[in-house]
């Protein structure tokens, strides 16, 4: 299997050259938190499944038994077509987001984003003459892998190398506190960082902005929470200028902060929102394009043969997806991982804020529910972020401990300097006690 993995499978994200000299690692089998690669060592996974997916953890029966049992019964039919698991997960998902109304199925969150921003351009050209078709992106979020999404990247070293991009994208700045652009902090910062976005509007034109698009809390551009006051302003801005606030819940939502999606932290209604990873934890494949009524009624003009939504993604049709959604959400309910997401993670927040304590290399701790990072710097002082090389020697360190952590990776020039932690929201409190112990021996190894 290695030899046929070495030469035949190309890795996500992976420079294969250390293959020709160092076995390419191989899981077998998941059970919780833990993992068993093909060599039979164990890990315990502090990511989720590489990408923060895993959200109800590996091993669960009764996940293989109803995606099984459904498409047995019926597989797939083009999503022009209903299905049971699908109108039934639709119904449960609608009852989490109150003010919104439709689903729309795919099968990732690159396609997903891709879907709203193709009813942004549509709405455009139908109700606005062509005009409100750009859409607003933040730097340092990351909204997909396609290059539609990557025109929408706010990550500099994933786009390296693919451009030329889509045109009609546009960047708004960052609202990283601990790199807070004019020195401010707190509301006051959060103020600044948002009346960046209207200025923004204001320079390219208020009649040319259809959407705003952003993550409710920045994921691979370093764990960054907005900070107090900065949604509440932002929400304020799309109304004033007629922009349909679009949240990308692909990594946050489910339950990952502690409340079903990552917006509900602040209070904000979006007109559409997209979610993939933890709506199934891994067990299928499925995303989901979820709009307001008034979105929807956009696209129910039938005296255009063009007026309708003309999109189609073949797996959004497949049964599998929404009955392992459905069977993840009750999982979700039943053992109450909102709560433990919430309570776990300020254990997690301790541990780490306990570990900076410790290493003057952490410079800072952030993060919500059990989603959490830790900047690594040089300085305390200056910010000066650390390396990439010791930043990978210590994810690396953790590894040979058995202990899997992530890293900001090839994602922001200069600053790939955040540790990353994402467990399934079923960790207990000895779980994150080993996960952090081992980050704690892996800095003092490798910074000393």
């Amino acid at each position: 299997m290695i030899e046929a993995d070495r030469a035949h499978v190309w890795h996500h994200l992976s420079q294969h050259k250390v293959y020709e000299t160092v076995d390419p690692r191989i899981i077998v089998e998941g059970k919780g938190l833990r993992l068993w690669d093909i060599k039979g060592k164990e890990h315990v996974d502090a990511v989720s499944g590489g990408v923060w997916t895993v959200n109800i953890g590996y091993g669960r029966a009764r996940m293989g038994k109803v995606i099984a049992d459904a498409v047995t019964k019926m597989c797939f039919f083009g999503g022009s077509l209903g299905t049971i698991p699908g109108a039934q997960f639709a119904e449960m998902l609608i009852e989490k987001m109150p003010g919104l109304d439709r689903v729309y199925y795919a099968n990732s969150g690159s396609e997903a984003n891709e879907k709203a921003f193709k009813m942004v351009r549509q709405i455009s050209h139908k109700h606005y003459g062509g005009k409100k078709s750009k859409i607003l992106y933040r730097e340092r979020d990351y909204h997909g892998g396609t290059l539609a999404t990557m025109s929408a990247g706010g990550q500099d070293e994933r786009n390296a190398q693919y451009g030329p991009f889509a045109p009609g994208f546009v960047r708004v700045p960052h609202c990283l506190e601990y790199r807070s652009q004019d020195g401010s902090t707190g509301e006051a910062y959060g103020h600044y960082a948002a009346q960046a976005i209207e200025d923004v509007i204001l320079a390219e034109g208020p009649d040319t902005i259809g959407a705003l698009c952003l993550e409710p809390i920045t994921a691979g551009g370093g764990i960054i929470v907005p900070p107090q006051g900065y949604w509440d302003r932002v929400q304020e801005i799309c109304k004033k200028y007629d922009i349909l606030l679009h949240i990308d819940e692909v990594v946050c939502g489910l339950g990952r902060t502690g409340t079903w999606f990552g917006y509900q932290q602040f209070g904000v209604q979006p007109d559409i929102v997209t979610m993939a990873k933890g709506v199934a934890s891994g067990y299928a494949a499925i995303s989901c394009c979820v709009t307001t009524n008034r979105v929807f009624e956009m696209f129910k003009d039938d005296t255009d043969k063009l007026g309708h939504f003309r999109d189609i993604s073949t797996f959004g049709g497949c049964t599998a997806g929404p009955a392992a959604a459905i069977e993840n959400m009750k999982i979700i309910e039943e053992e109450d991982l909102r709560g433990n997401s919430a309570k776990m993670g300020a254990h997690l927040k301790g541990n780490l804020q306990a570990l900076m304590d410790k290493h003057k290399w952490i410079g800072d701790v952030r993060g919500m529910g059990l989603f959490a990072g830790a900047e690594l710097v040089k300085d305390r002082e200056t910010k000066e972020p650390l390396g990439e090389k010791e930043v990978a020697a210590i994810v690396a360190d953790c590894m040979t401990q058995g202990v899997i952590i992530g890293a900001t990776n090839r994602s922001v020039p200069g600053y790939n300097n955040t540790l990353v932690f994402a467990p399934s929201l079923i960790a207990t409190a000895d779980d994150l006690d080993h996960i952090t112990s081992a980050v704690d021996a892996a800095i003092t190894r490798v910074l000393g």
